[in-house]
């Protein structure tokens, strides 16, 4: 449990930066060599390979060498990983809002 909450955290705190989720939303559409991937960013390349790096090391994206060109890829388990996260957090709270509101409509009917 430890190491899936470490790997959660390692997934949110790679979504956070803007850079990072850019670099997702482009790998939702297929994948791409590092070299076109820079080439949006107004940022040095050594800049640039850190994001990956954090990206790599979420899990969120897997790359390979193909000859001289590194080709990254969404990796969507760790996404998935995130999604099943909120998921049980949105039922919880539905759940608390819910109670809440009968609360509520009980007290308001017991006012009357």
């Amino acid at each position: 449990m430890a190491n899936q909450s470490g790997q959660l955290d390692a997934v949110f705190h790679a979504l956070a930066d803007p850079t990072r989720r850019s670099v997702v939303e482009r790998l939702g559409g297929g994948p791409a060599p590092v070299s076109e991937l820079a080439r949006r960013y107004d940022m040095a390349l050594p800049s640039f390979l850190q994001h990956l790096k954090v990206l790599e090391d979420s899990g969120l994206v897997r790359s390979r060498k193909r000859g001289r060109v590194r080709i990254c890829q969404l990796a969507p388990k760790a996404l998935g990983q995130a999604e099943h996260w909120m998921t049980r957090q949105r039922a919880l709270w539905e759940r608390r809002l819910d109670q809440l509101d009968s609360y509520l409509k009980h007290l308001k009917e017991t006012k009357r």
